[in-house]
């Protein structure tokens, strides 16, 4: 999984990169030869789509997802492993739930046809099947770990769950932090 957010974050920080040399070019364009390749913030608005469904995935993989954990660490262990198995199977769920509402959203693109009311005209049938791609992948890899949790949950090994599934705590994240910076 770690690699699979690794390829994710670096897709994503490569499609962010073509972005702003591609607003760049525009607004080069636009200040000095007063023409535009128009499409700037349509295409922005694609990669950030498709980026935002794959943002789910490295933060579910890095444990990064937002939980108020300010009682978490006081509770006993086997209070801890049922809330952290009842957040990956939430995930899971949520998942389905993209997955489900996604689904309505590509049948009306495919039923009417639909194109972007651009100068690019695009077939939004393109940018949405990749952002459903990215949001099957979400749930795929919530399917995948909500199935590790509650099999961890029900062995009843709690300490192998709250390593994989706790939220990070500060000095997780400090250690981490600082791991990278040595690796720079």
């Amino acid at each position: 999984m770690d690699r699979l957010a690794t390829w994710i974050s670096r897709l994503f920080g490569w499609a962010f990169l073509f972005l702003s040399a591609f607003v760049a070019l525009e607004t080069i364009m636009r200040k000095f030869f007063n023409t535009s390749l128009q499409g700037a913030d349509e295409l922005g608005g694609y990669i950030l789509a498709f980026g935002a469904s794959l943002a789910f995935i490295v933060a579910m993989i890095d444990r990064a997802h937002i939980r108020i954990d300010v009682m978490h660490a006081r509770f006993p262990l086997k209070l801890q492993a049922l809330i952290d198995w009842l957040s990956v199977l939430t995930l899971g769920v949520l998942g389905l739930f993209f997955l489900y509402v996604g689904w309505f959203v590509i049948a009306d693109t495919l039923e009417y046809g639909s194109t972007a009311a651009t100068p690019w005209r695009t077939p939004l049938i393109w940018p949405q099947s990749a952002w459903y791609a990215g949001l099957a992948v979400f749930a795929l890899c919530s399917f995948i770990m909500a199935a590790r949790a509650t099999r961890l949950f029900l062995s009843g090994r709690h300490r192998e769950l709250a390593a994989e599934f706790n939220a990070k705590t500060a000095e997780e994240e400090l250690k981490e932090e600082l791991e990278q910076l040595q690796d720079r």
